[in-house]
């Protein structure tokens, strides 16, 4: 069977015991996928099928063993056996994230394999998921592994991109992590896809500081001063728009970040606090850097609410259209 003319995109179920399933099978009934591409689920089809039921979603969902049964005008699910994992909603559960792991597993495979164009992904739990073949922080770390390139963590919505030097790293690792070689490899990287993926000629690049006040000149710390101010120094040398290193505590709220096309921040609640507060339910989390297209929705599972039918459905559905838009960017970028 011939490949689809459609973007195939893959979305991986993630932790069925949290809203992923719900927020994915209420776009789909309430038909907001967008036509110009087929869906492939990655999940437990009974597992999926019970929760359609429980909170009587209206969507048809076809059960395919390979590519070659797959429809353009279905809600392909690629079946992932479950081996006894059952639905118990807002439960950790090993089983239930062992089960996670081989979803998104089979979705990379695919998506090297050129099987799906795109992968969008719903939130694990790091904890369950967590196994001999899965030693991970998250989704991000596993990519980088599994995927060609060098991932960066992106935040993107529509008036606002954060992308981070360090990820999912404990606070009292991050100084000492931030080296100049990561510092302009990472910026590099960020510059690239600004300009590949979001078709942007000359991106313009913020840099937050480490210190509080950017250090105050010494008083405070050194490591702005030493460590980021001359890799910016030499990043505009070679043509690049990046300024910085800018105190984090007033660039959000001064509106600052309005003047630029990213914002690049040291560790991971410098940038994400700042982002969620500004787009939460509208954020998209983008893996940059990587030969392939991967997004997810800016929240984690929320066991809180699961099965409960109240989730919101947004987030997700940004992720589909920005995971479609960068991919045909670079389509785009391929032919010129």
């Amino acid at each position: 069977m011939e490949k689809s003319n459609k973007i195939i995109v893959g979305i991986t179920a993630g932790d069925m015991n949290g809203i992923g399933p719900e927020i994915l099978l209420s776009i789909l009934s309430k038909n907001e996928f967008p036509e110009n591409c087929v869906p492939v689920v990655y999940a437990s089809y009974k597992n999926l099928e019970n929760t359609k039921r429980h909170l009587s979603m209206n969507c048809e969902l076809r059960l395919i063993n390979s590519f070659s049964e797959l429809e353009d005008s279905a809600i392909n699910v690629f079946d992932i056996d479950a081996h006894g994992a059952t639905i118990n909603y807002g439960r950790k559960d090993k089983a239930i994230g062992k089960l996670a792991y081989h979803c998104l597993a089979q979705a990379v495979e695919d998506l090297n394999q050129g099987n799906i164009d795109v992968l969008v992904t719903a939130p694990i739990n790091k904890e369950t998921i967590q196994s001999k073949k899965f030693s991970f922080m998250g989704h991000t770390d596993y990519l980088n592994e599994n995927i060609e390139g060098s991932s960066v963590m992106m935040m993107v919505s529509e008036s606002l991109r954060v992308a981070l030097l360090t990820e999912h790293m404990s606070l009292s690792k991050v100084a000492g992590s931030i080296s100049k070689e990561l510092v302009e490899s990472r910026t590099k990287s960020i510059h690239k896809t600004l300009q590949l993926d979001f078709n942007i000629h000359d991106p313009k690049i913020a840099m937050l500081s480490i210190d509080p006040h950017a250090g105050d000149n010494g008083v405070i710390g050194t490591i702005d001063n030493m460590v980021l101010a001359p890799c910016i120094n030499f990043m505009k040398k070679e043509g690049m728009l990046v300024d910085g290193p800018f105190p984090a505590d007033s660039f959000f709220g001064s509106r600052k970040y309005k003047e630029f096309d990213v914002v690049i921040a040291p560790y991971h609640d410098q940038g994400l606090i700042p982002f969620k507060t500004l787009s939460f339910g509208k954020g998209v989390n983008f893996t940059s850097g990587l030969k392939h297209v991967r997004t997810s929705p800016d929240h984690g599972t929320a066991y809180e609410i699961a099965g409960k039918g109240v989730a919101k459905d947004t987030s997700f559905l940004e992720a589909i259209k920005l995971a479609l838009a960068v991919y045909k960017n670079r389509k785009l970028a391929t032919v010129t």
